[in-house]
């Protein structure tokens, strides 16, 4: 079980693709972030959300700001404290400005639930950092877990304990069929254990008794509601929620238990393992975090008395808690209320990128407005819908952001930027295709020589190769990057195809462009382009 020690980072990996549902190409609609501010640490994920509601993280992060320090020792969140709780949710407030996320809920749990100056914390956030707090009970909390959970464990037919370990308190939640039955709340989290018991002169052992006798007082809750429901109720199914519980489960897997779970017999040996070692033991042998490590214990203890006393055998683990209950109910809120700010969010995400790779901004927003009035002009002969409509626009924006690495073979680098970069709103189907909508914008066409283009389905192939064909000719009617052309009226005349456009000056340059790129939509569409033009007027 010895591993290498982890480094108290605040950025942790998202969660692997199995623990949450992912959404469907072209299914999202919004994006969403969940901020949980807790006892032992504040965390955040923003996620994607689905029009079936299927959620899709694409940022998680995690800082580690003990609150319930001070929360359950003077009962106030010293100034220091809150000092580094605002920090690092200004932190949290810049992704969210640069992924231009629209929804956000932030909640708080047990540690500014109890502190006196709790309104205080909360007023200062909401001014500082612009994040408005919500400060939820235990039954919430509850709630929102068994939200999250029920989203990845099949709960229907079973007689199920939810428990969830956070810093400042336990939820105990007992479901069967998949309905809460009943829920608890237990003043027994673990930095308040730590903080109430594990005062310096304390020795382990004297220590380990204490948080065993306070652990003990759920016995009576617990038995007095499977009595409730008749000698033969038993719990099938018993789930553990929580970092403490994910780190306990990583622990088990060197042992040998099945992914996502933890047998009894194995949280048996880890916590002697865990109770036997010192705190810096904990770490160079397990591997954990310092902010991790004090506070096992006291959860292995709690594990290990909830898993004995309904008499399972195996812990169940999912890997999702508090933050993924929180983006549950915000995607059933979406699909109730029917928000659809998918457009503006992609749009505003797509810009941010640009901004990031210092793109010419006024350029970008040309061949975006000048991309749209070509594809809505010619509907008739693309046949293409509202998603390859927006993802036009995303390329057109994003086309040249390649310039950023070098400006020789740019629409190569911007294709690769694209593609490695989360636009919030997008699924990674959707960046695939425009990036090579944006590879496409000049010199070679669209073939099954390059990779990422046959990589595309063959429908996905005759998209991209549409929509390269009208960015294209976009582009062309910007070739000073002075945004000359203010609009372009598309008349079909076959064999030909008119591009008449309104604009500053002669326009000599923008219509030699055009004569230049507009082979491939000659191509793609059958038909000659021709182009005619007259000055801007009042």
């Amino acid at each position: 079980m010895s591993k290498k020690p982890r480094s108290n980072v605040a950025v942790v990996a998202p969660p692997s693709p199995e623990k949450l549902l992912r959404p469907n190409p072209g299914g999202v609609i919004t994006a969403v972030a969940a901020i949980d501010v807790g006892s032992n640490a504040i965390r955040m994920a923003i996620a994607n959300v689905g029009r079936g509601g299927e959620i899709e993280i694409v940022e998680s992060l995690r800082e580690p700001v003990r609150l319930g320090r001070d929360a359950f020792t003077s009962g106030v969140l010293q100034e220091e404290t809150v000092a580094r709780a605002l920090e690092a949710l200004a932190r949290f407030r810049e992704l969210l400005d640069r992924y231009a996320v629209g929804v956000v809920r932030a909640v708080a749990t047990s540690a500014v639930r109890e502190v006196a100056n709790r309104d205080v914390f909360v007023d200062r956030l909401a001014r500082d950092v612009g994040i408005d707090l919500e400060v939820i009970g235990g039954e919430e909390e509850a709630r929102l877990v068994t939200l999250a959970v029920s989203r990845v464990i099949n709960v229907r037919g079973r007689f199920a304990m939810l428990f969830d370990i956070g810093g400042g308190s336990v939820e105990i939640t007992l479901l069967r069929d998949g309905e809460i039955l009943a829920t608890e709340t237990f003043r027994m989290g673990t930095v308040r254990l730590l903080e109430r018991f594990g005062r310096d002169g304390v020795t382990d052992a004297v220590f380990f008794q204490q948080v065993r006798e306070y652990v003990d007082l759920s016995h009576s809750w617990i038995d007095a509601q499977l009595a409730a429901y008749g000698p033969s109720a038993r719990v099938d199914l018993c789930v553990g929620t929580g970092g403490n519980c994910e780190a306990l489960r990583d622990l088990a897997v060197g042992l040998g238990s099945s992914a996502g779970t933890v047998s009894a017999a194995h949280l048996d040996e880890i916590t002697e393992r865990l109770l036997g070692a010192s705190l810096e033991g904990r770490m160079q042998r397990f591997g954990l975090r310092p902010d991790r490590a004090d506070v096992i214990v006291p959860a292995a203890l709690i594990c290990q008395h909830l898993v004995r006393r309904v008499g399972i055998s195996v812990l169940t683990v999912p890997g999702v808690g508090l933050r993924d209950g929180v983006l549950a109910d915000m995607a059933r809120d979406l699909q109730v209320q029917g928000h659809d700010m998918h457009r503006d969010q992609v749009i505003a995400s797509a810009c941010q990128l640009g901004r990031r790779y210092h793109f010419d901004e006024p350029h970008g927003r040309c061949v975006s407005r000048l991309s749209l009035e070509l594809f809505d002009q010619t509907v008739a002969e693309h046949r293409l819908g509202e998603e390859p409509r927006l993802l036009l626009e995303v390329a057109a924006l994003l086309h040249d952001v390649g310039t950023y690495v070098s400006l020789s073979s740019h629409h190569k680098h911007a294709a690769y930027l694209i593609n490695a970069s989360p636009i919030v709103g997008l699924s990674e189907a959707q960046r695939a295709l425009i990036a090579n909508v944006a590879r496409y914008h000049r010199k070679a066409h669209p073939t099954l020589r390059h990779p990422p283009y046959v990589l595309l389905s063959p429908r996905d192939r005759v998209t991209v190769t549409r929509l390269a064909a009208i960015l294209r000719l976009a582009d062309a009617l910007d070739a000073e990057h002075a945004g000359k052309v203010k609009s372009v009226l598309v008349e079909f005349r076959k064999p030909r195809m008119y591009l008449h456009i309104r604009g500053e000056g002669d326009l000599l340059l923008e219509k030699w462009a055009v004569g230049r790129k507009a082979q491939l939509f000659e191509e793609v569409f059958g038909v000659r382009v021709a182009i005619e033009s007259s000055s801007a007027c009042s």
